[in-house]
């Protein structure tokens, strides 16, 4: 059984199709804790403070907070790197090359598994995942903990797949009225989410409520990965609708994996199902009519069904796609697969 199916409870080490990170061992966490600068090789970047003390970025606290429940995946705040084993997000999606290096450290990984080679197309849609599940966190954690949403591109961060490790450099971010480092008492109207120049200037942009910032949140992950999805199409050779199915399913087994490590899961899997939302598109309307549901190019609904208990092996989540791995070994099909779930 793979654990796409476990529920998120405890910070195991993880493998294929598993619902945790799978990036590898890794040394402890860092604890940096606020006000003091993260330090790396390649550079420093210095916190910040309004004048009250507040942290102005988003995310070092929600990052921290993860190291210390999962140190299997490290969070640095630090200047995109290169070289050793790191693959900065900008070569992911412009060379190529870089991207196949990053599939083959999956298909070596399978070949180990399961003893047997991996299909092209599924080593890379295990890659894809691999990367989407802890990228995604840098987004949707900082939301989650401290209702900031951090505004990044793929050039903001570099991942070292073998030690399970992420730098991202923090930049502009999205965050409620209420907040100390809200800007003002006018927040950015909604209808600018969408359109968000990129890169953004750094600083606070206030949105009007919970609703903005989950928009925004959307919006800000939809940014991101829209060109992430479009270098990795032509290796896992599937279309768009199902690209996007993927991509929902990293990102909410990211955020529901780390809300359970944290205490939090039920919460987790509230807001999720609330982030995801079908809204109007389910409406019984002639399918053509039908506007798209708020959550696209996501797909809508989170898929999760009513806990699991008595050891029953029924996930607690129905996936919007199929990762395929039981192609590799039949009996690893995961129970929360469509393909199991829905048949």
């Amino acid at each position: 059984m793979s654990a796409h199916s476990t529920r998120p409870t405890t910070p195991v080490a993880t493998a294929v199709g598993r619902t945790g990170p799978g990036t590898g061992p890794a040394g402890p966490a860092a604890a940096t804790s606020l006000g003091t600068a993260f330090t790396t090789a390649t550079g420093t970047v210095t916190s910040t403070f309004t004048a009250t003390g507040t942290f102005t970025a988003a995310g070092p606290a929600a990052y921290r907070r993860l190291g210390e429940v999962l140190p299997a995946l490290r969070v640095r705040c630090a200047p995109p790197r290169s070289g050793r084993g790191w693959l900065a997000g900008a070569d992911l999606v412009a060379r190529p090359a870089a991207l196949r290096e990053l599939i083959s450290h999956d298909a070596r990984q399978g070949l180990a598994r399961y003893g047997r080679p991996l299909r092209p197309d599924v080593a890379a849609g295990i890659g894809l995942h691999r990367f989407v599940w802890p990228a995604a966190l840098l987004f949707t954690l900082p939301w989650f903990l401290e209702r900031r949403v951090p505004l990044l591109a793929p050039g903001d961060i570099a991942v070292r797949r073998r030690t399970g490790e992420l730098t991202v450099r923090p930049g502009a971010f999205l965050c409620l009225p209420d907040d100390p480092a809200a800007p003002g008492p006018a927040p950015l109207p909604t209808a600018v989410l969408a359109a968000v120049p990129a890169p953004p200037p750094p600083g606070a942009r206030a949105v009007p409520d919970e609703a903005a910032l989950a928009t925004g949140l959307r919006s800000a992950l939809a940014d991101f990965l829209t060109p992430v999805l479009d270098a990795f199409r032509p290796e896992v050779r599937r279309g768009p609708r199902t690209l996007w199915a993927m991509a929902t399913d990293a990102v909410v087994e990211g955020l529901w994996y780390a809300g359970g490590l944290l205490g939090e899961e039920e919460r987790a899997r509230t807001e999720l199902a609330a982030l995801f939302a079908p809204g109007a598109s389910e409406q019984p309307e002639p399918r053509a009519a039908r506007p798209a549901p708020e959550c696209a190019p996501f797909t809508p609904g989170a898929g999760f069904t009513a806990p699991a208990s008595g050891g029953t092996e029924r996930s607690d989540r129905c996936r919007a796609s199929c990762c395929l791995v039981y192609t590799a070994r039949a009996e690893a099909m995961c129970t929360g697969c469509p393909r199991v779930a829905r048949g």
